[in-house]
């Protein structure tokens, strides 16, 4: 009894004395096999970093319950909404949950909103919902670019034809495995280190919070997250000669990647949606929308901070692609790249705003983009209509249709097995909760979005690699 945590233990960190109390207690009936110190730490640690204890299998749900305001007091002088939303378009509307309309609605109301919109693969996140779009007015919301800051996929198309897969199928095994690195936390040591130019930034210099994380920078350095994220190669295939990346027709060996900035853009995503949620207080429904002034210091560091996160996520698919061309002694006929969480500036309707894209993709006039569907479903090498109506943007997936939970519930491995052989997948890694299962129809998404990008080859997966240690950065 001794080593039993209580309330007060509880209280000492900081809990409040209400409804968020008894959800942290529940956690400590079964001791998960840590320490009555470890533990501790850990509630600790969840008051302080909550972002990333979202998803977590212990504390994910007093993190939900912290992000989602439990136990919080009204507070008064708050900055209100309007009284009703913008309105916005949607792509897709059959397929998307109530959750994230009602958060898209809420985003609406907010005093700096100029216009949304909401993509075929939306689901309910955080704040704005992971799907939608959402230009302001001289306003950056943290929330609104994600957790997992300049997100991004990248397409390395090689001058090697698709019979080549299967002749070497065990040799690319080796490559893929031996040149990425998954996982939150995990990362390079001492010789196994890479170097790039973007860790001489001169935004590593903006302020000591920022300099204190360059050295976790650059041990991730190439490495990709956990969750959604992959490395993985499949057969892209042209129907017909694409001039603008002057490819021929015919299909090709590639490689498809996908992950974000990491640790780093994490801890930067938690920090300065404190800071604005401590700058910009607004109503209860509304407390993951806080927004920072461009104009004001706080905002500045952000958008800089923003846009090294991004350039550092670039920096490590350029590492992994420049890796494995090499081991395959391939040349690359064309990369295309494109990013979504995060935020840009950008002229609609003649007037400059800040776009959020928050899982979307950017789709002005002839942006190049890719759109994954899931570890058996193709993705679609993309070419944006810039459609004003959709902001210039489009999915930026499949979608989720069932939660992280849901899959983990429903689905055995049996089952995910048998889905993989029959679509001749070999799959390196990923949990239950990644299963092919759990997303979206891709081509209904595709479908929804005819207005918004042409489609300039097909992309089907071969052999994905993912992380297997359950962590998340997605």
């Amino acid at each position: 009894m001794m080593n039993r945590i209580n309330g007060n233990d509880l209280l000492a960190l900081g809990y409040p004395e209400n409804e968020l109390l008894g959800i942290a207690l529940k956690i400590n009936k079964k001791r998960h096999g840590y320490t009555r110190e470890e533990m501790l730490g850990m509630y600790q640690n969840v008051l302080k970093n909550t972002e990333e204890y979202i998803g977590h299998k212990i504390f994910g749900a007093l993190a939900d319950a912290i992000m989602n305001g439990v136990g919080t007091q009204p507070e008064e002088n708050l900055i209100p909404l309007k009284e009703s939303a913008l309105p916005f378009e949607v792509y897709g509307k059959e397929h998307i949950e109530d959750g994230a309309f009602n958060q898209m609605n809420v985003a609406m109301r907010l005093p700096v909103t100029v216009a949304g919109a909401l993509m075929p693969d939306a689901h309910q996140g955080y704040g704005l919902p992971i799907g939608g779009v959402l230009a302001t007015r001289n306003a950056i919301i943290p929330y609104g670019v994600g957790v997992d800051i300049g997100c991004r996929m990248a397409l390395s198309v090689y001058d090697i034809p698709e019979q080549y897969y299967a002749a070497h199928h065990d040799l690319l095994k080796n490559i893929l495995t031996e040149n990425s690195r998954f996982g939150a936390g995990h990362g390079f040591q001492g010789q196994y280190r890479a170097e790039h130019n973007v860790l001489d930034h001169a935004a590593f210099e903006t302020n000591s919070f920022i300099q204190r994380m360059k050295d976790k920078a650059w041990s991730q350095l190439g490495s990709s997250g956990g969750g959604n994220h992959f490395v993985e190669f499949g057969i892209i295939s042209f129907e017909q000669e694409d001039k603008v990346l002057n490819i021929p027709k015919g299909n090709y060996l590639a490689l498809l990647t996908h992950s974000g900035s990491r640790g780093f853009g994490a801890t930067l995503a938690g920090h300065y949606t404190q800071l604005a949620k401590q700058i910009c207080k607004l109503p209860h429904e509304a407390k993951n929308l806080a927004y920072l002034d461009l104009d004001s210091e706080a905002g500045q560091e952000y958008w800089i901070a923003m846009n090294l996160a991004g350039d550092y996520a670039s920096a490590c698919h350029e590492v992994i692609h420049n890796k494995i061309s090499k081991a395959l002694g391939a040349q690359v006929l064309a990369k295309v790249e494109n990013h979504h969480n995060f935020a840009w500036k950008e002229t609609w309707n003649g007037e400059e705003v800040i776009v959020h894209r928050k899982g979307a993709t950017p789709a002005g006039k002839d942006v190049m983009g890719i759109i994954p569907g899931s570890m058996t479903a193709p993705g679609f090498l993309v070419r944006g209509k810039g459609s004003e109506n959709a902001i210039n943007s489009a999915s930026h997936g499949a979608g989720r249709q069932m939660s992280r939970t849901q899959a983990v519930k429903s689905l055995s491995k049996e089952k995910v097995k048998a889905v993989l052989e029959q679509h001749n997948i070999t799959l390196i890694g990923a949990g239950i909760d990644e299963a092919p299962m759990a997303y979206k129809d891709i081509h209904q998404v595709m479908a929804a979005q005819t207005d918004l990008v042409d489609v300039v080859a097909t992309f089907q997966p071969k052999m994905v690699r993912m992380a297997d240690d359950g962590s998340r950065e997605d």
